[in-house]
């Protein structure tokens, strides 16, 4: 059997075997993160938190999460995606299960922080180990597929967190929201556990894989590796301050602001239609259906092109001009059309982008690298939601609010263009 032949059989074991687990923990992280913007629906009301104190308390997990996440990602490449992927998720589930007891302001984003804390790593740490197991000419098609739990996850997540505030609310003498954070939370610990019997540190670890298809995808991630050594040896050190790496950062910096803020703020833009908590989230699905939709489609469209830059940039400049939009929308399905192509512009950004990073960096730096780049990047999910409410706060609607963060996603797009074309020097 020819070496391409066994890179390709063992190529198809890994998506099969190992991708469905990725996604579903994928899934479960971005619920849990922000199903806050559903528990909002009642909890704000009943802690006392207003529109900018939302926005402080919904952003507040990416400063924990952003200041533990190049450490967290160092100790995973030391000691092992399985364990560490493990001690992450559990203690994330058991967090975010506690944030269904806390009493105020204060205590809420005590627990947000605390949530990024524990959650630090986990999806960098899986982008770094799928380079580990898949060949880079594989790699948009593949992340777009595992990142497809975002929109997924709020499609699936919106309806059944209505549903929850709804149904659950009185049981047992808590509130909706309560339930909410602990139903949603539980998962995780599972999922935490399985991941110690699922996940294998290294293709020669998988049981599933025959020895010459183990050896064929390590000899082609190892030479992938060693090319990108010849080319430009990278330190630690520099992989954590060189420019390009820096320039992505901010590139996904305005992309996650884009995200998070059409996150938090759907469930309350679409309840200002006047529907009720479980309508609210049956139609503030539809949008991550969209993005669901297109994700995989642009991943594969890149990987076939092997072009990156611009279906980084292109899907920016749509994200943008789709919260733009926003701002003129006076009817109800003018501004749900609005929203569609917001989020059909930031999931196709999102999956896109992670190519560019993941073939600039080699080997160790790599972890790091990436970690870097998310974790800046991430500051964007407490600017964008801090941004809007603090907008809100000054008078703006909802809408205006959040297509006000335009501005970020546009930049996104025109510095993805500059990094991506310009030689470092």
């Amino acid at each position: 059997m020819t070496a391409p032949h066994l890179l390709g059989q063992a190529s198809r074991k890994v998506r099969r075997r190992l991708l469905p687990f990725l996604i579903v923990c994928y899934f479960v992280s971005y619920l849990d993160r922000v199903n806050i913007g559903f528990a909002a629906l009642t909890m704000n009301a009943d802690l006392g938190v207003g529109p900018e104190a939302f926005g402080f308390v919904a952003g507040i997990f990416f400063l924990g999460y952003c200041l533990f996440e190049v450490p967290s990602n160092i100790a995973l490449a030391r000691f092992g995606a399985r364990i560490w992927i493990a001690r992450i998720m559990i203690t994330w589930g058991l967090v975010s299960m506690a944030m269904a007891f806390v009493s105020g302001p204060a205590s809420l984003a005590l627990a947000r922080f605390l949530l990024g804390v524990a959650e630090a790593g986990f999806f960098p740490g899986i982008i770094y180990y799928l380079t580990r197991w898949v060949p880079a000419g594989e790699r948009a098609a593949t992340v777009s597929a595992f990142m497809a739990a975002v929109p997924v996850s709020a499609l699936i997540g919106a309806p059944v967190s209505g549903f929850i505030l709804e149904a659950f609310a009185g049981t047992g003498g808590l509130k909706g929201w309560q339930w909410l954070f602990i139903l949603e939370a539980a998962p995780a610990v599972v999922l935490g556990l399985a991941a110690l019997a699922v996940l294998k540190d290294h293709p020669r670890d998988a049981g599933w894989l025959t020895r010459e298809e183990a050896d064929a995808l390590c000899a082609a991630i190892a030479s992938e590796d060693g090319a990108r050594r010849q080319t430009e040896a990278i330190s630690l050190r520099q992989a954590l301050t060189r420019p390009r790496v820096l320039a992505l950062s901010v590139v996904y910096f305005g992309i996650v602001a884009g995200l998070y803020s059409l996150t938090f703020w759907t469930p309350q833009i679409v309840k200002a239609f006047g529907l009720s908590n479980r309508a609210t989230g049956a139609v503030a699905a539809i949008p991550f259906l969209a993005g669901a939709l297109v994700m995989y489609p642009w991943g594969r469209s890149s990987d076939r092109r092997a072009e990156r830059v611009w279906h980084v940039a292109l899907p920016s400049f749509v994200g943008a001009a789709g919260l733009i939009a926003g701002t003129f929308a006076t009817q109800p399905v003018w501004a749900m059309a609005a929203l569609v192509v917001a989020a059909l512009g930031i999931f196709a950004a999102l999956p896109a982008f992670w190519t560019l990073p993941t073939a600039l960096l080699p080997g160790a730096a790599a972890a790091a690298g990436i970690a870097l780049i998310n974790s800046i990047g991430n500051v964007g999910g407490f600017a964008g939601p801090y941004a809007v409410g603090w907008l809100k706060g000054a008078g703006l609607d909802t809408p205006s609010a959040v297509a006000a963060i335009s501005a970020l996603m546009f930049l996104s797009g025109v510095v993805a263009l500059i990094a991506g074309r310009a030689r470092e020097t």
